[in-house]
C-alpha cells in the first residue's frame, strides 16, 4: 500500500518537461532528474552544441529522448519557438523548469546599464516569458508545474558586489507568489527553489579562491558545499503530484545560510 501511494504521488513517468540553462550545472543535474524518472526532457541553452552534447549523454544514460533547442530566454520569439517545438515532439507540456541565469560581478558604482540589463532580462524577464509560455498550454490542460530556480540571494545580501543579480532573484521569488496566485485556479503549481552555493560553471572562480571558500563554509551551518543530489528531492517534488497542494513556496536548499 505504501509503495502505491508513493508511486501515485511521485510518478512524472511520460510527461514533458522543459529545462532552461541546461547546458551545464545545475541545469544538467536537473534535466538528469527528470529523465531518470521517464520524463520527456527538452533542454535549452543559448550554447546549442553544449546542448547536443549534454542531450546525447542523458539519451544514452536514462534511455529516454531528451531534445535539445537552442534558445536566448531573454527573446521571446525564441522562447515561443522553445515551447512550439516540445509541442510537436511530444505533444504535451507540464512541467518548466526554469534554470537559465547569468550574474555579474562589478560595484554598483561601476556596473554598466549594459551590464545590468544582461542579468535583469535573462534572470526576471526571461524567467517570465518561459513561465507565460508555458502556463498558456498548461491551462488548457488545467495541470502544470512551474519551478523557478531562485538563489539564497533572493533573501539576504552579502559581501559580494553584484547587485543585479540579487535584485533580479528577490523579484523571481516574488515572481513566483504572484503567478501561483494568478494561475492557482487552473491548477497551476508555482513554485520555487533556491539554492545556496553549489559546483557550477558560474560558481567556478569563487571555489577556486581558498578565502572565499572558508567564508562560505563560515556561513553554512552544515559546513559544505552543496552536492547536486541535494536538489534532486526537491525538484522531483515540486515537479510531481506530491506538491499539488503547494504552491507560491520557497524551497531554500542552502545548508541553512539563510536561517543564520
Amino acid at each position: 500500500m505504501k509503495e502505491k501511494v508513493m508511486n501515485l504521488c511521485f510518478n512524472i513517468k511520460g510527461q514533458t518537461a522543459i529545462v532552461t540553462g541546461a547546458s551545464s550545472g545545475l541545469g544538467v543535474t536537473f534535466a538528469e532528474t527528470l529523465a531518470e524518472l521517464g520524463v520527456n526532457v527538452v533542454i535549452a541553452a543559448r550554447r546549442y552544441e553544449k546542448l547536443i552534447e549534454v542531450a546525447d549523454n542523458i539519451s544514452k544514460k536514462f534511455n529516454v529522448e531528451v531534445l535539445p533547442i537552442k534558445t536566448d530566454v531573454s527573446r521571446e520569439d525564441e522562447v515561443l519557438k522553445m515551447v512550439k517545438a516540445a509541442l510537436e515532439r511530444f505533444g504535451s507540456l507540464e512541467i518548466l523548469v526554469n534554470n537559465a541565469g547569468v550574474a555579474s560581478l562589478s560595484p554598483s558604482v561601476d556596473i554598466s546599464f549594459e551590464e545590468w540589463k544582461k542579468v535583469i532580462d535573462i534572470n526576471l524577464t526571461g524567467v517570465f516569458l518561459c513561465a507565460r509560455a508555458a502556463a498558456r498550454e498548461m491551462l488548457k490542460k488545467r495541470y502544470g508545474k512551474i519551478i523557478n530556480i531562485a538563489s539564497i540571494y533572493g533573501a539576504v545580501g552579502d559581501v559580494f558586489p553584484t547587485a543585479p543579480y540579487y535584485a533580479s532573484k528577490g523579484a523571481v521569488i516574488n515572481l513566483t507568489r504572484a503567478l501561483a496566485v494568478e494561475w492557482a485556479p487552473y491548477n497551476i503549481n508555482v513554485n520555487a527553489i533556491a539554492p545556496g552555493f553549489f559546483p557550477s560553471e558560474m560558481t567556478q572562480p569563487v571555489f577556486q579562491d581558498e578565502k572565499i571558500t572558508n567564508y562560505i563554509l563560515s556561513r553554512t551551518p552544515l559546513r559544505r558545499i552543496g552536492d547536486p543530489i541535494d536538489l534532486k528531492a526537491a525538484l522531483v517534488y515540486l515537479a510531481s503530484p506530491a506538491s499539488n497542494y503547494v504552491t507560491g513556496q520557497t524551497i531554500f536548499v542552502d545548508g541553512g545560510w539563510t536561517a543564520l
